[in-house]
């Protein structure tokens, strides 16, 4: 069976390719219109609405994604998502189904530059681009970021793994980031989030991709930063998270 759909994916994976590349580049222009109309507000609807049709495009592949959050995440206070790290894709699955609370984005520089729509939006969108070599410009981006998600009242975003896991176990969480976000938003939520699955999108690569596979998102119980202590937040975090994921 396995087998059957390699076959069947490559000519899905080039249907899906045309599909998603074309939806970056139309979305380009769109959301410089957005930005330049509608400023930083007409520039998110724009950019919640290519999450989506980028999700969407993964329907060639066969892929059903669900999301399930039992919790009534407040909209007027600041945010730390954490979440595991699988694939490109768990990006626009967390900045759509969260798109209310305005998601932004702790990643890394290189990719500020040359992609189509993603560098514009993680370059003007109010997101946080790090160089991972460099503490002396990552430690104070990250501190600056705290500073604009608790003014803004967003989401911020991180994935404490650093890299994606390719097989879906999870990788040991580096602290650092969170540290400095727990201690420059402390008034934040904290929100777990488990993806499962994404990894299998692409386990062969960028191609061809995978096919039939259930994306999931889940959002775990949320923490009070003020409930306890720093240790045993990163703790429960990561054990929230991880929790839950399929291995």
């Amino acid at each position: 069976m396995e087998a059957v759909k390699k076959i069947i994916s490559y000519p899905l994976t080039i249907v899906f390719y045309l599909f998603f590349g074309g939806t970056l580049l139309i979305f380009h222009p769109i959301q410089w219109l957005g930005l330049q109309l509608g400023g930083a507000r007409g520039h998110q609807i724009v950019v919640n609405y290519m999450n989506l049709c980028l999700l969407r495009c993964l329907h060639v592949l066969g892929v059903r994604i669900s999301c399930k959050n039992v919790h009534e995440l407040p909209l007027d206070r600041p945010k730390i998502v954490v979440s595991n790290h699988q694939s490109m894709f768990d990006i626009p699955l967390i900045s759509w189904h969260l798109h209310k609370h305005s998601p932004k984005f702790i990643s890394k520089i290189e990719l500020g530059k040359g992609i189509p729509s993603i560098s514009f939006n993680l370059r003007r969108g109010g997101h946080a681009l790090i160089d991972r070599k460099n503490p002396k410009q990552s430690i104070p981006t990250i501190a600056n970021f705290a500073s604009y998600i608790t003014e803004n009242r967003f989401a911020s975003v991180i994935f404490p793994e650093g890299t994606r896991s390719k097989n879906g176990k999870p990788k040991a969480f580096a602290t650092t980031g969170l540290k400095i976000l727990f201690k420059k938003a402390p008034d934040a939520l904290v929100v777990p989030v488990t993806i499962n699955d994404s990894w299998k999108l692409v386990r062969f690569g960028s191609f061809p991709m995978g096919v039939g596979i259930h994306l999931t998102l889940e959002v775990q119980p949320p923490i009070e930063l003020n409930t306890m202590n720093t240790n045993d937040v990163l703790a429960t975090v990561e054990e929230r998270i991880v929790a839950s994921i399929n291995t």
